[in-house]
């Protein structure tokens, strides 16, 4: 590449400049007339400042220029270079003014020979973007209660040892499988994806966990694999990828149904904590309490009152009585009215005979039988009055709470006078007030027995 510099002579014509003048009309020069441009080279006399700034040199078999990168794009590389390693650098060209040096100040950073694994990253990654395997629609949550977590990685990763101490201290009561698989090399890519197409074959996981500790872009290269991105994408399960650190990203982060930033952040994306299901227990446990406590209060607001519209024993014995006489005068005027009666007419019937001469020994058959049948309708009527009097009475007993308590039942209440009829609301060294048929008691709760409906 060939930088043309179209250096004006209006700028350096007219009044003398001082040397400062002369310095900042070059850095500003140099700064309008290069572009940002990527160079490669090889690095010396690095130095790490104690305020994160990288101070270094870039040189080749020819030339070397000073190079300084400042912290924020530092943090940004992944690596820290160390003298001898062959970088390609996206720079701006400035120059240092107190010293009237030229240098380069670093925008990014990646290691030499990298730019083509980056190209095949970009042409792969806007593959699978065009064919939707990054669209959100398609990506499944991971079960918030999974029944069990599989993990895919290697056996000797510390990601592994990350990803189980995280479960362990979260969710203890979830079990893990592990689906083992290299997670670096030449056959991890399909080994990875073999091991996700086992783990779908099985079936007895609801979660799955990609997952690799940090490296360089060659080490985490699997993971930019087209196979191994189809499989992930093609999972049954919900894949959740935790490859690398928080700035890594490889083509499997995209096609993953969830991606964390690192493989302990991947595990605790994959349950919730047990404290948290604890605590969410008691939460629904307190409210269904107060439901509880809230409905046993208007069931006793409706009892007490139906308590008082309900009418007394001795209110409804009174009212017996008073319909007992009622009834009993009633039966009074229905003998004494028809005796009455009858007897009118049979002393009509004497006058008549009396008057007429008729057969006075027929006439006393005809009476006496008469008198025999208004005494069987007088003893029938008495009958029947004096059974529907003792149901009467026997309906009266019936209702009669000491009939209840003399059968060998006992009224148990509180000491606030509350009837008990469910000994799942006693406590142990409650106190109770025991009415029996004669006389009552106070007693204390030992151990209640609560039992089924």
């Amino acid at each position: 590449m060939t930088v043309e510099f179209q250096i004006k002579e209006a700028v350096f014509a007219g009044e003398i400049l001082t040397v400062g003048q002369l310095n900042q009309a070059i850095g500003e020069l140099l700064e309008r007339s290069v572009p940002m441009l990527w160079v490669r080279g090889e690095i010396s006399n690095f130095t790490q400042a104690a305020s994160g700034h990288w101070y270094f040199t870039l040189k080749d078999s020819r030339a070397a220029v000073r190079a300084v990168m400042f912290r924020s794009r530092a943090m940004a590389v992944g690596f820290v270079p160390r003298a001898g390693d062959k970088v390609e650098l996206r720079v701006r060209v400035c120059l240092y003014e107190p010293r009237g040096d030229y240098q380069l100040q670093v925008e990014a950073m990646r290691r030499a020979g990298l730019g083509d694994l980056f190209e095949a990253f970009l042409r792969l990654k806007q593959k699978l973007e065009a064919e939707g395997l990054f669209q959100a629609e398609r990506k499944r949550s991971p079960a918030s209660l999974p029944r069990a977590i599989g993990v895919v990685t290697s056996l000797h990763a510390a990601a592994l040892r990350d990803v189980l101490s995280a479960l362990a201290r979260r969710a203890p009561q979830v079990p893990v499988v592990i689906y083992p698989a290299p997670v670096q090399g030449a056959d991890a890519a399909p080994r990875l994806a073999a091991a996700i197409s086992a783990a779908n074959r099985r079936a007895e996981v609801d979660t799955l966990l990609l997952v690799r500790g940090g490296g360089s872009i060659e080490d985490l290269w699997s993971f930019n694999d087209e196979a191994l991105a189809r499989a992930v994408a093609s999972s049954e399960i919900p894949v959740i990828s935790g490859v690398g650190h928080e700035t890594d990203f490889t083509i499997v982060d995209f096609v993953a149904d969830v991606r964390a930033p690192t493989p302990t952040a991947a595990a605790e994306l994959a349950c919730i904590p047990r404290l948290d299901l604890y605590n969410r227990v008691m939460s629904l446990a307190g409210a269904l309490v107060r439901t509880q406590e809230r409905r046993m209060d208007r069931l006793a607001q409706r009892l007490d009152r139906a308590a008082a519209q309900l009418t007394s024993p001795a209110q409804r014995l009174a009212h017996q009585r008073e319909r007992l006489a009622s009834l009993r005068h009633r039966l009074l005027a229905a003998w004494a009215a028809p005796q009455a009666r009858r007897r009118a007419r049979v002393e009509l019937l004497v006058a008549k005979v009396l008057h007429r001469g008729p057969d006075l020994g027929r006439a006393a058959d005809r009476l006496q039988e008469r008198m025999r049948r208004l005494q069987q309708a007088q003893l029938r009527l008495l009958q029947s009055r004096a059974s529907r009097l003792e149901t009467l009475a026997g309906h009266l007993r019936a209702f009669d709470p000491h009939q209840v308590l003399a059968r060998g039942y006992a009224l148990v209440r509180t000491e606030d006078g509350r009837v008990i009829r469910d000994a799942g609301a006693l406590t142990m060294g409650q106190k109770l007030d025991v009415t029996l048929a004669r006389g009552r008691a106070e007693v204390a709760v030992v151990q209640p027995h609560p039992g089924r409906d």
